[in-house]
């Protein structure tokens, strides 16, 4: 396992749980009403519960059943060598053993595909996503999901399938990109159907999959690879211009306000509040190049604004952690995590990739079984 490969995809995912747990605790309330509680510049520390754990929400819930269903996926494609179902079907299959952690209603007598499933701190109900909750429990009866969502809930937890197929040992080429491109989509597709609830999660990856083989960054290589990966998105999507066009606009608008000596807050409300997806993105997209080499600052920006702060803090820490990597983010954001052990299980596996020889592994992600040691 390469050093920085594995650096950034812990990274990335400790980066998303920390956004998400940041914001959280004032996701439903106004601007107004965070600084009268937490003072002018904002939550910028955890708000830890009785157990002195900042709470993860729904989304690095969901994020962790991602990550579980790709590994599940690569490693049955390993070990059968045939492909019997692209991984957007395994992670579909994932999110209805979430949907069962939510509403206790587990058939344990049944086959099952996510290890994490036993894990009882992700069984909690962290104000899950109505849309989510809905299209799964169509799924479950056997029924076709029908809803024109374009809610954020598909984006916040689809960046494990990004960080996974980045491994340079493993993918490498341009067909590669695009076909796991196209799954992202897919992914947040299960249960948002609006093509602007599923093209953001696209965009998400190829972003991600281009900032992390850099070491460092600067805004304007940034700045680069976003315009590089709209232009791939606009070839990948050419039947969907009107809803293309609408989305470049909110990511230019993003992209100017970044550049302008403004307040952050001011800047996000111009954009949007993050409950739909291309509005969480546009954020990200605003943070991201007003604070490149600030996690902190960054993070914090995401999260402080009358809108769905755990998403936008989910969805920037999951690419502000790719960009910095582990290491760089803060202790003070690590420590008091909930679930932090298993966050960094699963990000050590995906970089790994696969370990089939490992029979811990064989029992993680082929038995499905909640390892004992």
């Amino acid at each position: 396992m390469k050093i920085a490969y594995r650096n950034k995809v812990l990274g990335s995912m400790i980066g998303g749980a920390v956004g998400d747990a940041l914001g959280y605790p004032v996701e439903f309330m106004s601007y107004g009403q965070i600084v009268n509680k937490y003072g002018p510049d904002g939550i910028t520390r955890y708000v830890l519960n009785a157990k002195g754990e900042a709470e993860i929400s729904d989304d690095t819930q969901m994020a962790l059943f991602t990550a579980n269903g790709v590994l599940f996926a690569f490693t049955r494609y390993a070990n059968n060598e045939v492909i019997l179902a692209p991984p957007h079907r395994y992670i579909q299959d994932s999110y209805k053993e979430w949907l069962e952690t939510q509403t206790d209603d587990i058939d344990y007598t049944q086959p099952h595909f996510n290890w994490i499933r036993d894990i009882k701190g992700l069984h909690a109900r962290r104000a899950p996503g109505l849309t989510c909750l809905s299209a799964l429990q169509c799924l479950k009866e056997h029924k076709e999901v029908s809803n024109d969502s374009k809610g954020c809930g598909g984006i916040m937890r689809t960046a494990p399938l990004a960080l996974y197929t980045a491994n340079p040992s493993m993918f490498n080429n341009e067909h590669d990109v695009v076909f796991f491109a196209k799954e992202a989509a897919e992914i947040a597709a299960i249960t948002h159907k609006h093509p602007l609830g599923y093209i953001p999660s696209a965009y998400l990856h190829l972003l991600l999959q281009k900032l992390l083989p850099y070491a460092y960054l600067t805004r304007d290589m940034i700045r680069s690879k976003m315009d590089e990966c709209f232009e791939m998105i606009q070839s990948i999507y050419p039947e969907h211009e009107k809803h293309l066009k609408y989305m470049a606009n909110l990511l230019d608008k993003a992209v100017a306000l970044a550049g302008k000596d403004i307040d952050d807050a001011d800047a996000i409300r111009q954009i949007g509040e993050g409950w739909v997806a291309e509005e969480t993105l546009a954020i990200a997209v605003y943070c991201v190049l007003k604070y490149p080499d600030d996690f902190e600052k960054a993070v914090v920006a995401s999260v402080n604004h009358s809108g769905d702060s755990d998403s936008t803090g989910a969805v920037i820490g999951n690419i502000m952690g790719a960009i910095v990597g582990y290491d760089s983010i803060p202790q003070y954001y690590k420590d008091n995590l909930e679930l932090r052990w298993l966050i960094e299980e699963i990000a050590d596996d995906m970089a790994k990739g696969l370990d089939l020889q490992n029979m811990k592994w064989r029992n993680k992600y082929i038995y499905a079984n909640y390892p004992l040691n």
